[in-house]
């Protein structure tokens, strides 16, 4: 095995114009994978088969709200403070990975609430499925090429698109890190943990474990004098230490999840199929996870790409932000 020279068409095809990415299939591909494994463990929390279709949707939605807003708000509000209109064009990319994790929490509490389901039993178990969503996260990561690690002269070094040296390919790393939490994850569930108990070991163990990963990547943007990504990961763990004690300490004491009680009733199931279909598709326009003039980006890996109303040329502006945000 030798350095691999990083050339992946990142687009699968284009429909009217409109760039259809390998990124976004990892989103749809999980979305998938956390409606399979619901229904076929629906009744270890009590779900009709409607309630499953309501919740895949509410986490998903809540995926999409989570990873897009922390972007916009956290890592790249210097160019979105003046494009503001440009906040919903997904197709122009940004996602972030911790805001991925915070939105599916936050439609699962929302489900569990319209619904007076048992949210730390359902968190349990979708620990379980963000873990996958994740690890396909990052192999979309990796086709995308954007993400890179400091040099390297390991044999697995990669050349990734406009960077120089051979780099290692911390999205790898990442990735396969995720896909081994789903094994560990499962056999924790297997032991009969408390409820909660798995929500909060996979927030400290992905955020944890990411630690060494990023200290091997390199960061474009800054939080509170740390890399953004780590500083988030610090923040993750200490929520996931936080929900553990207080698991443990609750542990001993009768809930009212401990009864459980059918969460929603039979309803009509072909709009809810149309309504995850849709969201499982919509996700392939999303290129990547940062804002980038497309075609200034990708145009070398992919041919005739040009400027267009939905791909603006935008590169000066992100150029100008990334200024200001290493200015402060």
């Amino acid at each position: 095995m030798g350095p691999f020279v990083h050339n992946i068409d990142p687009i699968i095809l284009a429909v009217f114009g409109v760039h259809l990415w390998w990124y976004g299939v990892s989103f749809g591909l999980g979305f998938i994978n956390a409606h399979v494994f619901l229904r076929r463990n629906r009744r270890h929390v009590s779900l009709s088969l409607t309630a499953v279709y309501d919740l895949a949707l509410l986490f998903a939605v809540g995926t999409l709200l989570g990873g897009r807003t922390l972007v916009v708000v956290n890592n790249e509000w210097e160019f979105y403070q003046d494009h503001l209109l440009l906040i919903p064009s997904i197709w122009v990319g940004g996602f972030a990975a911790h805001g991925v994790i915070l939105g599916a929490a936050a439609g699962v509490a929302i489900f569990c609430y319209i619904y007076k389901a048992p949210v730390r039993r359902i968190l349990d178990l979708l620990a379980i499925s963000a873990a996958i969503v994740l690890g396909f996260g990052r192999i979309g990561n990796f086709i995308d090429g954007q993400i890179y690690g400091s040099l390297t002269d390991l044999p697995w070094g990669v050349q990734f698109p406009g960077v120089e040296g051979f780099r290692h390919p911390v999205v790898l790393y990442d990735g396969l890190k995720n896909f081994a939490l789903v094994p560990l994850l499962l056999w924790l569930r297997s032991r009969g943990l408390p409820p909660g108990r798995i929500a909060a070991l996979f927030l400290i163990l992905y955020a944890g474990l990411r630690i060494p990963i990023d200290m091997l990547r390199e960061y474009p943007t800054t939080m509170w004098g740390l890399p953004n990504g780590q500083m988030l990961n610090i923040l993750m763990v200490a929520m996931g230490v936080a929900a553990l004690a207080i698991n443990i300490y609750r542990s001993g004491k009768r809930g009212d999840e401990l009864q459980l009680r059918p969460a929603g009733i039979e309803g009509r199931l072909w709009p809810r199929r149309l309504a995850l279909a849709a969201i499982c598709i919509i996700p392939l326009v999303i290129p990547g996870d940062a804002t980038r003039d497309v075609p200034a980006t990708y145009g070398n890996r992919h041919q005739n790409m040009r400027h267009s109303a939905m791909y603006p040329a935008i590169a000066e502006q992100l150029a100008e932000a990334e200024r200001e945000k290493e200015g402060r």
